[in-house]
């Protein structure tokens, strides 16, 4: 197993576990040095950063900021349609964790 596809199952059991800071950092690691890319694959790694950030700021009482940082994860998510990866089930598994914490 790549250290890529590591940093996504730490991310999803992150998310599993309520650990929405950890799992913001189990895909910065894999986003950041990308990040100018302009790729669909990286913004929708982007999105799902933007998803763990706006669980742990509602889990901090902070509503009106996690539904700012939500609607970013939501202008990404329909990416998932768009790219062809290696990690597309992986990317799909994500979306559904994600989608089970809806703000």
């Amino acid at each position: 197993m790549s250290e890529y596809e590591k940093n996504l199952d730490n991310f999803i059991l992150n998310l599993r576990k309520g650990n929405f800071y950890d799992a913001h950092e189990d895909l910065e690691s894999i986003w950041f040095p990308r990040r100018f890319e302009e790729s669909d694959e990286v913004k929708l790694l982007k999105g799902f950063i933007n998803a763990s950030v706006s669980f742990e700021l509602r889990k901090k009482g902070k509503i009106e900021q996690a539904k700012k940082v939500w609607n970013n994860y939501l202008k990404y998510r329909n990416l998932i349609n768009k790219i062809d990866s290696l990690y597309i089930e992986k990317y799909h598994l994500i979306i559904k964790e994600i989608d089970k914490r809806n703000i």
